[in-house]
């Protein structure tokens, strides 16, 4: 469910199977404890003028079956890399994979409008597989991520989040707030992105010469 929540008339058409097949398939993940209803009620489609449809989220059981192998060996890696060279190169590490996820991504922000860049940044994290959306909050905007490919690894060392949060703040302009991570044992990572954010300037943002020389 890379889509985030999802009702069974999305996922059918996405899949391109009849509404009652996916419905069994959704009826066997649910008794798994690989999915479960969302939360947010407001995210459910209505069906004409029935009740809402039912929207689905993995849990974290389902989200551990996506999980690779070469977690353990990850976190294997950056234990020795923190035992040898100390806690500072394991921050050092996350601040240039977050500097790489930067590289790619502030183009894309930097060509749109100041209220627009929350969705631009959750579609670019989708395409990378975080399975990210928007949704509105007071006095500002939500960037959630729905599945974080790292999260074990980011358990182990919440660096990893800390840097990412830091790479979203230089690319959206302005502060923002983690308000939960899947790292965490939360069901969603939760990015608070205050309005009336300022303008991308060199100061909050890689310069261009920092993107093709880092």
């Amino acid at each position: 469910m890379h889509e985030g929540p999802s009702t069974a008339a999305q996922l059918a058409e996405r899949l391109e199977l009849t509404p009652a097949a996916v419905r069994r398939h959704l009826d066997a993940l649910l008794d798994e404890g690989m999915i479960e209803v969302a939360a947010d009620r407001r995210r459910a489609q209505r069906r004409g003028r029935g009740r809402p449809a039912k929207a689905f989220v993995l849990t974290d059981a389902g989200r551990e079956a996506f999980e690779q192998d070469y977690d353990d060996l990850a976190v294997s890696a950056l234990r020795f890399v923190a035992d040898t060279l100390g806690e500072d190169a394991v921050k050092e590490f996350a601040r240039r994979r977050s500097q790489e996820l930067e590289r790619r991504l502030l183009p894309l922000l930097e060509d749109a409008a100041p209220d627009q860049r929350p969705e631009v940044l959750a579609d670019a994290l989708a395409q990378d597989g975080f399975a990210a959306t928007v949704r509105q909050a007071p006095g500002g905007t939500q960037v959630c991520q729905h599945h974080c490919p790292v999260a074990h690894v980011a358990a182990a060392f919440p660096e990893l989040c800390e840097a990412e949060t830091e790479a979203f703040a230089r690319m959206l302009g302005h502060h923002v707030q983690r308000l939960a991570t899947i790292a965490h044992g939360d069901g969603v990572c939760t990015t608070y992105v205050p309005d009336a954010p300022a303008s991308l300037t060199t100061s909050t943002a890689l310069t261009t010469d920092e993107r093709t020389t880092r």
